[in-house]
């Protein structure tokens, strides 16, 4: 494989303007508050981008693209899947957890339950999500530097992430946020210059385009017909409803939301990161029907999640290709860093703090904590990334919205609006939830296979994903826990955090008024 120079250059640029931004955050991280949540500092504009680059991952940009090409309008539910989760996060979830909660999902939950066992419980529910989250991003750049730069997929995955745990042990939140704004901004505008050139070679003709696709792939007339990804009915059902109820448990994006001051800025941040991921959702479109059009069918076919760098190099060289990898790259970075950041905080403020040391462990000894475990996640995920190389990362990235919504989303609606909810309700939807979702995807077609599966055998659970089955379990699990519990449930907490979540800013998360009365 011939070096790439453009591509080496772009990726320089891109690692070294990543490392300033970090030394120019580690300068402003003194605190805690500083390193888990930006010290409150980001306006809604800067928070939307930021949560839309936390959102538009590895899956977005290569996945999705990719999928539509192969698989036709079967891929575009991604899109349409991500998309519509926000208006869940934007009417039941955003505000609610800004207003409960200081720097995690678990905060928010422990104004109602200040229970020690449920923090751990949803920390290692969150630990677990953002590690199979984190894994499909490592996936990603592996394939793409390969790719670029002809350097083997395992020291690829290794150097991406080196570089996410440098950024996050130093720069913190601070430097995480700029990182993911820069990359939205770059993400948006080299997708629409692909798309614009993609149309232009349709003499922006979209009808046109729609038409080509008949005689562009082995698909030929059924290209925009449901059926070739999803070829049961009910394993589409299942998806689609991971993706649009998973968004509101994702922990990365939670943690989003403690990083602006105030209701108005929550309410900015998801109106910004919906409008910014609409348009870039609407645009990969454009970028899986040029690849299926311009790209060879069996490079595509090998690996879907190379079907924009190569559709970039087959329209503008060597030179489009390495730019849009090197955003492809930036994406990633960002996206990981984010991650790696909600996993420390799970653990150095949940487990650490909050368990072990009973809330009273000081800011510099909360720090130390929480850079050592942002050390040890990277690092632990690196080695679950080198034995997952051949999975595709939409599927991982599917499978972590899976566990968010049966496990945490059950958790949180019930905990913000069901006054009969108790504490073992919330361990037993976290439970129930988490096992079903692992269960499930152990003995489904994604691991049991007789050709190409990691267990040699015919699947167990006919889906390949576990949505439909594990989503109600989860919701079960807590009705269920909370019934048997019911004798030991308070309303006082439920009271005292409605008037935390719902009523005003004026409140502190005890329920008291903030000038004292």
């Amino acid at each position: 494989m011939s070096v790439n120079i453009s591509g080496i250059v772009f990726f320089l640029a891109v690692i070294v303007g990543t490392l300033m931004i970090t030394y120019y955050a580690a300068k402003r991280t003194t605190s805690a508050n500083d390193f888990y949540a930006a010290g409150n500092r980001l306006t809604g504009l800067q928070n939307g981008l930021a949560i839309s680059g936390d959102y538009m991952s590895a899956a977005s940009f290569l996945g999705i693209a990719g999928s539509i090409a192969v698989y036709g309008f079967d891929g575009f539910y991604y899109s349409i899947g991500f998309l519509a989760s926000y208006v869940i996060v934007q009417y039941l979830i955003a505000e609610p957890l800004h207003h409960l909660g200081k720097f995690t999902m678990a905060d928010a939950v422990a104004v109602r339950f200040n229970d020690k066992r449920l923090r751990g419980f949803i920390a290692f529910t969150n630990l677990m999500i953002t590690v199979f989250y984190m894994i499909a991003q490592l996936v990603g750049a592996g394939w793409l530097i390969h790719l670029l730069l002809g350097l083997d997929t395992s020291w690829a995955i290794a150097l991406v992430g080196g570089l996410m745990t440098v950024y996050v042990t130093f720069g913190g939140m601070l430097a995480t946020s700029w990182v993911q704004i820069i990359k939205t901004i770059l993400l948006i505008g080299s997708t629409f210059l692909v798309s614009m050139i993609v149309l232009s070679r349709f003499d922006w003709n979209v009808f046109g385009l729609f038409r080509q696709m008949e005689q562009a792939t082995p698909l030929g007339g059924r290209f925009l017909e449901a059926g070739h990804l999803f070829e049961h009915p009910m394993d589409l059902l299942s998806f689609n409803m991971a993706l649009v109820l998973g968004t509101a448990g994702l922990p990365h994006i939670i943690a989003r939301f403690y990083t602006v001051r105030g209701g108005p800025a929550v309410r900015a941040s998801v109106r910004t990161a919906t409008y910014a991921i609409g348009i870039f959702y609407a645009m990969t479109v454009f970028l899986g029907f040029g690849a299926a059009a311009f790209v060879d069918w069996s490079a595509l076919t090998g690996r879907v999640e190379l079907a924009v760098p190569l559709l970039a190099e087959a329209l503008g060289g060597q030179f489009l290709m390495a730019f849009i990898s090197a955003v492809a790259f930036a994406t990633i970075l960002a996206v990981i860093s984010g991650l790696v950041l909600t996993a420390s905080s799970a653990f150095a403020h949940d487990v650490y703090n909050s368990i072990f040391r009973d809330g009273q462990a000081t800011e510099r000894q909360q720090m130390r904590v929480a850079k050592l475990s942002a050390i040890g996640v990277g690092a632990a995920s690196i080695v679950l990334a080198l034995g997952a190389q051949k999975l595709n990362v939409a599927f991982l990235v599917s499978f972590a919205f899976a566990v968010a919504a049966s496990a945490n989303l059950p958790v949180l609606l019930f905990t913000l609006y069901w006054r009969k909810f108790t504490a073992v309700g919330v361990m037993t939807a976290i439970a129930s939830g988490l096992l079903s979702s692992l269960l499930l995807i152990a003995v489904g077609p994604n691991v049991m296979n007789p050709v190409d599966g990691w267990i040699k055998a015919e699947a167990l659970f006919p889906l390949k994903h576990p949505g439909i089955v594990s989503i109600p379990v989860g919701f079960a699990g807590g009705i269920i826990g909370a019934w048997l519990s019911r004798r030991t449930a308070e309303s006082g907490p439920f009271e005292r955090m409605l008037v935390v979540a719902h009523a005003s800013e004026g409140y502190t998360k005890e329920g008291q008024l903030k000038n004292g009365s």
